[in-house]
């Protein structure tokens, strides 16, 4: 079954059109890429699926269902997990305790002030799991403040994945990285498509990662869809060249 299909969205503030009767669809496995120049309506996009915006036109189907109307909570409760441009995590905890409050609230738990034994040995278990996916077991106790910023943003996405997502949705993974970060993060991204099978949209400024990672890219300018295909065919388009990747596709 079809993961995500959107039909024809717009997004109006106004007299602004950011998004213009885009239409996309992702199987399930699939890495997609969306890009585009600043301005684009890359993050509009992403706050229509994921609920932050309500479409001013067309429809949101996710596993088949229609959430068009669904508010982010809902959306989230299905299977759709988020991260942001900028890392959100709990700077103040260790990095275990932050993996640790997204898999207790994943595992409903939020309301309990104490948890049995049985549970606490679930939640530890499922801690350490994503502790060693994001390659961060030896940093378990450190200080997520205190961690660089790419392994803060692995932290990030390892407490998305304590929601066992059928959709991970990455906006800008490697924003603000050098080289080693970029490399480590897209790494990691392989790693969670290709051995973890999972389905992931992500926004991407660098274009070794976008053409390095994804199966399909799609191409927005001025909200609009540019273009849509294999990495390949991206790269050879003159007309997204023209647009925006100039020498990047070279």
């Amino acid at each position: 079954m079809t993961v995500l299909q959107v039909n024809g969205a717009s997004k109006r503030f106004g007299s602004l059109v950011a998004i213009d009767d885009v239409s996309l669809t992702i199987e399930p496995g699939e890495l997609r890429a969306i890009i585009g120049p600043n301005g684009a309506g890359k993050t509009t996009f992403f706050n229509l699926v994921s609920g932050l915006f309500a479409p001013t036109a067309g429809s949101i189907k996710f596993d088949g269902r229609d959430v068009t109307a669904l508010p982010p909570e809902e959306r989230v409760r299905r299977g759709m997990a988020r991260t942001f441009q900028i890392t959100e995590i709990f700077p103040e905890l260790p990095v275990a305790d932050n993996i640790r409050v997204a898999v207790e609230i994943a595992a409903g738990y939020r309301l309990k002030p104490w948890l049995g034994a049985a549970a606490r040995a679930v939640v530890a278990a499922r801690v350490a799991e994503l502790l060693d996916m994001g390659g961060l077991a030896d940093k378990s106790d450190v200080r997520a403040g205190a961690l660089s910023h790419g392994d803060q943003r692995a932290a990030e996405i390892m407490m998305s994945l304590a929601l066992r997502p059928r959709l991970l949705m990455l906006d800008e993974p490697t924003a603000g990285m050098g080289d080693q970060e970029t490399y480590d993060i897209a790494r990691l991204i392989r790693r969670l498509h290709r051995k973890e099978g999972l389905t992931i949209m992500l926004i991407e400024h660098d274009m070794r990662v976008v053409f390095n990672l994804a199966d399909r890219i799609m191409v927005l300018a001025e909200g609009r869809v540019l273009a849509e295909g294999a990495p390949q065919e991206i790269a050879d388009s003159d007309k997204v060249q023209a647009a925006y990747l100039g020498k990047a596709a070279a």
